[in-house]
Order: C-alpha cells, then sequence, then structure tokens
C-alpha cells in the first residue's frame, strides 16, 4: 500500500539555517532515503519550496477562481516536503515514518484508482 510521509518544520528557522545546519539535515535525509531504498519502500519526494510565495486557487460555485497568496496559515509548521513510500500496512508505514530526521510527520494513506 503507498503512503505519503507529509513532512512538517519550522519555514523561518530553516530560512535562517546555517550551511552546516543544512548540510547536516541533508545527510540525514540522504540516509533516510538510502534506508528506504534498502527495503523496497522508496517511491518518491521532494522538498517544497518556502511557503511565501505558495498561492491558492479556490472555485466558487459560480465557475470565478480567487487567487489567495500564501502563506495561508498563521502556525510555525509549514509542509516543507513529502516523501511516498511503500509499506505493506499502516504499522509498517509508522515504523518508516518515525525513522524520519524530521521532528513532524503526518502519515497519510494513498487511494490508488485503478482503470
Amino acid at each position: 500500500m503507498k503512503y505519503a510521509l507529509l513532512l512538517y518544520g519550522d519555514a523561518e528557522a530553516w530560512a535562517q539555517a546555517t550551511p552546516e545546519q543544512r548540510e547536516r539535515s541533508l545527510a540525514a535525509h540522504e540516509e533516510y532515503i538510502e534506508m528506504l531504498i534498502k527495503r523496497d519502500a522508496m517511491l518518491g519526494g521532494e522538498e517544497l519550496a518556502q511557503p511565501g510565495p505558495a498561492l491558492k486557487l479556490s472555485k466558487g460555485e459560480d465557475g470565478q477562481v480567487l487567487r489567495t497568496d500564501g502563506p495561508f496559515a498563521e502556525t510555525i509548521e509549514h509542509l516543507g516536503g513529502f516523501y511516498i513510500i511503500e509499506a505493506a500496512d499502516l504499522d509498517e508505514a509508522i515504523e518508516l515514518a518515525k525513522a524520519c530526521p524530521e521532528p513532524i510527520v503526518e502519515v497519510r494513506p494513498v487511494v490508488e484508482h485503478t482503470g
């Protein structure tokens, strides 16, 4: 079964991180990716840009589209990236999420459509 691991962190802290802190974080993710690959669990993933340039499109019932520039939530944690993994079940997905170097990981099953 496929799962999305949604990675949340402090966008401001990441923006202010030193080159050494960024390098340590990226090295931790490289190690994590190697573990996922060895377990045949890695399907994909990406780091997302800072939330500042994000935008949201909302479609009204009249078909009009409203554009709202981000960030959208008054929160410290922002979605900073994701992994798509393959796991036998939720328990295995949780086990793999616990090994992720990010402080907050949301585990979401991916709906797979057939046809």
